[in-house]
Order: structure tokens, then sequence, then C-alpha cells
């Protein structure tokens, strides 16, 4: 099952191939690298009239920006009453995945019906890079702890929020996810839902070393200590290619409480071709 994002006005996958997605953020137009394209391209994407930017990889690792045409710094494209920066970043990165609107509908329903019922949730968010989940989920009503390791990241996640008109609900920390929710559990604090992006490799700030396939399922069973006795939803998203919806789902459901329900997908793009863009995975523990 592939679960689609759907909605965007101001975003669109134009075409694929060759290894290769061009994307329409606003009016720019950039050509970036993606491992999950390996069909053909059924026109020459490096000739698209209206291309702004590609990303070009090196064979010595990493890659640079190639401008065709003067660009802003940065720009904004908006989700519905989200609105968030955009800028060509490192590592082909835009600072925004459009992808994971999945992801921000599925727990902004929940959060706003336990508002409805006259709860406050409480949400952590772990590896929560420039807060657009962050941002959606306290729109939704929740108060937020938004941990990431990278204080640019953490600051940036500060700039979307208040292009969203979000002041308040969100508590930015920087620090290792581990050793923070280490320090909650010692302190006793639980929460509501839990989301967490892990990368498939890291570093922390203070050189604490992270590789997905041997430290995600005890960082998520420490986690499930930290969900409160009426929980919401426990989310992971992964990126990491390989990492099929039955890992996420297996990991869940071996770690998470019994009242309640596992769901685990692909997450995908629909593109202007009439194909979808395969995005990683998700798994989402949904509680009673």
């Amino acid at each position: 099952m592939i679960k689609l994002a759907e909605g965007w006005k101001e975003y669109a996958v134009l075409k694929t191939g060759g290894g290769y997605k061009l994307e329409r953020w606003g009016e720019i137009v950039l050509l970036r690298p993606d491992p999950q394209v390996i069909w053909d391209a059924s026109c020459d994407l490096f000739a698209y009239p209206d291309l702004s930017a590609i990303y070009r990889r090196s064979d010595k690792g990493g890659g640079a920006w190639e401008f065709r045409r003067a660009l802003p710094e940065s720009w904004e494209i908006s989700y519905f009453d989200l609105t968030f920066k955009v800028k060509p970043m490192g590592f082909k990165h835009t600072g925004l995945f459009p992808e994971q609107a999945v992801h921000w509908v599925r727990t902004g329903k929940l959060i706003q019906d336990a508002v409805k019922s006259g709860r406050k949730p409480k949400i952590l968010n772990l590896f929560a890079y420039t807060g657009a989940a962050s941002v959606a989920m306290a729109k939704a009503g929740a108060e937020v702890v938004h941990v990431d390791a990278a204080k640019g990241m953490v600051e940036r996640a500060g700039e979307n929020a208040r292009l969203s008109n979000v002041t308040s609900g969100i508590r930015y920390i920087v620090d290792d996810c581990k050793k923070f929710v280490l320090r909650e559990l010692r302190r006793g604090n639980r929460y509501d839902g839990i989301v967490m992006d892990p990368p498939s490799y890291g570093r922390g700030p203070g050189g604490e070393m992270w590789k997905i396939e041997t430290e995600l399922f005890p960082f998520v069973k420490l986690c499930a200590e930290l969900l409160s006795d009426e929980p919401l939803f426990f989310l992971i998203n992964s990126y990491t290619t390989g990492l099929q919806p039955a890992v996420l789902s297996n990991i869940l459901q071996l770690t998470m409480p019994r009242k309640g329900t596992v769901d685990a997908y692909e997450v995908g793009l629909p593109t202007e071709e009439g194909i979808v863009l395969p995005c990683g995975a998700g798994g989402i523990y949904v509680g009673q």
C-alpha cells in the first residue's frame, strides 16, 4: 500500500528518469538526484526550458548545485495553512520533504480529535530537522517538543513556525536525541505522541554515532517508555532504501502497548507523468 502526499498547489514533481526528478517549487524548477528513479526519462530533463538549478553529484562523493539562472537565497511555498522556507542546501536538500504531508495530515487529525475531546496533547518530535511536522502538529493544537542535533536546522524550524503564524506551542531543543530521551525518562516526563524521522547514518553533537539498522529498534523500544497512559500515536518515518514497511510494522508491534493498531505503508508523490515517485516508508501506532 502506498499513501500519496496530495493537495500540493505550489509543489509538483514534473518529470522523472535517469536517476533524477524534476520539481517545481513555487515558480522555481529544480533537478535533483533520486536513487529510486532507475527508469529512463521521457525527455532530456537537463534541457527543460524553465530549469533553474541542478544538483550534480561528484564522483568523489557529495556534489554541488549548478545554477542556470539567478535565484533568491530562499523563498516560500505553502501547503494549505502551512508556509515553509525553501533553500538549496548541501547534499541536494531544500529543507523540506513534500511527501511528508501524508504524516502532517494523519497526525494533525489525531491531534485535532484529541483537542475536541478536551485534551492538550504533548508531542515529542525527534530528528525533527527544519520542523515541518512540528509546525503542523502545533497548528493542530499540540504542545510540541522539537529535538534535533543541528543548531542551524532548529533555527530554521523557528523560521518555519513564524511563517506559518505559529507563535507558541513549540519548544526547541538542540541535542542528541538519545541523550534527550534518557533525560526525559529520568525526569519522569511523558508524551501523548512521538514522531521520529531517523537518518540512515548520523553523528550527534558529541560525536555519537547512529546507524539505523542497529540503532532503530532499541531506540524505539526506549522511546515507548515515554508514552503516556493514553497515547495517541507513535510515528516512524524512514527514507532508508530497503527498509520496507513490514520492518516498521514489526518494530512497532514488538514495542508498543497492546491496546492500539499498527499501520505501515510506502509514502509517495504523484507526478505529472501519471506515475508515483516512491519516497520511503512510514509506520504508525495509533492508541485506543
